[in-house]
């Protein structure tokens, strides 16, 4: 089976290239920048799914092509950045003849009110699901990895505010997920039946928890001791840009994962682990192995 990996230069991407490259699959990776890509590649296109520059190339002979472009950075408008490349990607990948895409996107508060993270990460979900039938989708919330960007924003508050400032979303509750488990989905989503494909799965780990106790229990971990001060209000434009700061985050990448923390963030069912056939680790062992290697690193 021959395998396209987006992305390749980032977090998900390359440790999926290796993870499949395991399993003996031709792994063939897309990204803008040779120098970015830090993992082994059967092959290599350079290319930009902006202009849909080298996206021929990269897909021609495809069977599965995995989706894992974000575009929260930059000086454009995001939203219209990731709408425009999720067409132009599954246009492309309808036309090579691809068998399934795979995707990674977020997971969906309940009550259907979405920020323009959440708004963006469903609109590109849906772009590439019609244009390829057979597609799978998948929605977490926060991975727990030492290269997950949203796990070391959290480490680096932690280890920097003497006091953690919680605003009022910290009574929001979500689901975090380790970032072993995301990959064995990821995997696992390139063979499995038909019957299973052309839709999203929400994906979750074993532990509920709201924001302020996930914070605290990563404290704990790292043994440290932050008293929180809980806010009653969000004020999520200006808090981003200090805790960005603090962090040495881009606010630009900030601001959009903060509007989201102000739902609850929960699976809507618990069946993905079955039939994607995973085992979820819980969250005190996906934080100590994440600052292990953090730590390594």
């Amino acid at each position: 089976m021959k395998v396209l990996v987006t992305g390749v230069s980032g977090y998900v991407g390359s440790a999926l290239a290796a993870r499949l490259a395991r399993d003996a699959h031709p792994v063939r990776g897309f990204a803008r920048s040779a120098a970015r890509v830090q993992v082994d590649l059967d092959e290599l296109v350079l290319g930009d799914a902006t202009t849909g520059e080298g996206l021929d190339a990269a897909l021609d002979g495809i069977e599965v092509a995995y989706y894992l472009i974000h575009s929260m950075e930059g000086p454009l408008e995001f939203v219209d950045v990731e709408r425009r490349q999720a067409e132009q990607f599954a246009q492309a990948a309808a036309a090579a003849g691809v068998r399934r895409i795979v995707y990674l996107g977020g997971l969906l508060p309940h009550d259907g009110s979405l920020s323009r993270h959440l708004a963006s990460r469903l609109a590109v979900e849906q772009a590439l699901l019609d244009a390829v039938p057979e597609s799978i989708a998948f929605r977490a919330s926060i991975v727990v990895a030492a290269r997950s960007r949203s796990f070391r924003f959290l480490v680096r508050l932690i280890e920097r505010l003497p006091v953690l400032a919680l605003p009022a979303w910290r009574e929001n509750r979500t689901q975090p997920i380790d970032g072993r488990d995301v990959l064995e989905f990821l995997v696992s989503a390139a063979t499995v039946p038909a019957r299973h494909a052309g839709r999203a799965w929400d994906l979750g780990g074993p532990d509920v928890m709201s924001y302020a106790d996930m914070l605290s229990r990563i404290a704990d971990v790292m043994m440290v001791d932050r008293p929180a001060l809980r806010l009653g209000f969000n004020l999520t434009p200006v808090a981003s840009v200090v805790a960005a700061a603090v962090a040495g985050e881009d606010p630009g990448l900030i601001e959009p994962l903060m509007e989201s923390l102000e739902h609850d963030l929960l699976p809507r069912d618990d069946d993905a682990a079955d039939v994607f056939g995973v085992r979820l680790h819980r969250f005190a062992a996906a934080v100590e192995r994440a600052l292990r290697d953090m730590e390594a690193r």
